[in-house]
Order: structure tokens, then C-alpha cells, then sequence
């Protein structure tokens, strides 16, 4: 028979195995996704890059903010920002399009050249598992997704550092304020 310590060492060592192993697949890098053409993707060419995490909307009142997503993209993909757009349709079905209708309106009504994904959810049972860990009880920002145009900004090494509210616009001081303390931020 093991001794009790020995047991507790096993236990111990299980636990950490555990702990390390969720952190693991918890890592945004790897969580799967596809892109807006179907493709699988990930977050993980972005990896050492500035991160704009935002669920958008082609029939919202707040579409006309692809024009300073993009503009902010445009200023900054320079020093190392990424604007990363994921489509979903939970808000008053104000993304019913196919992937392909929404590349097409975000190209020709915003000339959109930062990353798009494929439409998924970010709340409720079906919530993707990006935005589990965006805004899941494990986040530092936890809580429901408000309505399109919510903004996350992830650091160069992979941390949640700021969350933003749909009607907080991608230029606002604030937002600009963040992303280039977050690029200036060595990795």
C-alpha cells in the first residue's frame, strides 16, 4: 500500500497536470476558428501582435464603425495592431448574410481589409469558444457580449487587457489611449 504522502504527491501532481492543461487549450492562440472564407484558422499568426477582437454587424446601427476599425487598422498595423472581425447574427438578426455577402458588403461599403471569421455566436449556449474565453467567468472581463461592435484588446503575449462597450467607437480616446500603450508594451 502507498504511503498517505505519496498519495498526496500523485494528487498533487494530477492537479497540476489539470490546472496546466486547461490553461493549455484556454490559450486564444489555438482555440480553433475559421476564417470568413470557411478556411480552419486560428488566432495564432497573429501571435506577438496587438489584438482587436470585435463581433460585428453588416444592418446595425453601428456598422459605420468598419469605417474607424479599419482607419484604426490602417494607422497602426505598422506598429504590430491587428483588427480582427467576427460576424454574428444574435442582435436583432442584424447579420443575416453568408459569409460571402458579408466580405462582399465590408469590402465595397467600407474597403474592410483587416481579417474577417466565419459568423459565430458570442453568447448563450452555443457561445464560441473565443469568446468563452473573452467573456466567460474565467475572463478579466467577464459577462454577456451587450451587442454588436463589443471591443476586446488582447497584448502582444496573449492577455485580455481591455474591454470596450459596442457604442465606445474603435477612435475614441479611450480605445486609442489603450491600443498604443498596448503597443508600446514589449512582449
Amino acid at each position: 500500500m502507498s504511503s498517505p504522502m505519496k498519495i498526496l504527491r500523485l494528487a498533487i501532481s494530477g492537479v497540476t497536470l489539470l490546472v496546466v492543461n486547461t490553461l493549455a487549450a484556454a490559450n486564444l492562440y489555438e482555440i480553433p476558428l475559421k476564417n470568413i472564407d470557411g478556411e480552419a484558422a486560428s488566432l495564432a499568426p497573429y501571435k506577438g501582435k496587438v489584438l482587436l477582437v470585435v463581433n460585428v454587424a453588416s444592418k446595425c446601427g453601428l456598422t459605420p464603425q468598419y469605417k474607424a476599425l479599419e482607419s484604426t487598422y490602417q494607422k497602426h498595423r505598422d506598429a504590430g495592431l491587428v483588427v480582427l472581425g467576427f460576424p454574428c447574427n444574435q442582435f436583432a438578426g442584424q447579420e443575416p448574410g453568408s459569409n460571402a455577402e458579408i466580405k462582399e458588403f465590408c469590402s465595397s461599403k467600407y474597403s474592410v481589409t483587416f481579417p474577417l471569421f466565419d459568423k459565430l455566436d458570442v453568447n448563450g449556449e452555443h457561445r464560441h469558444p473565443l469568446y468563452v474565453a473573452l467573456a466567460g467567468p474565467e475572463s478579466p472581463f467577464p459577462g454577456n457580449i451587450g451587442w454588436n461592435f463589443g471591443k476586446f484588446l488582447i497584448s502582444r503575449d496573449g492577455r485580455i487587457i481591455k474591454r470596450f462597450e459596442p457604442k465606445v467607437s474603435p477612435d475614441a480616446p479611450e480605445v486609442l489611449a489603450a491600443i498604443e500603450a498596448a503597443l508600446a508594451e514589449k512582449s
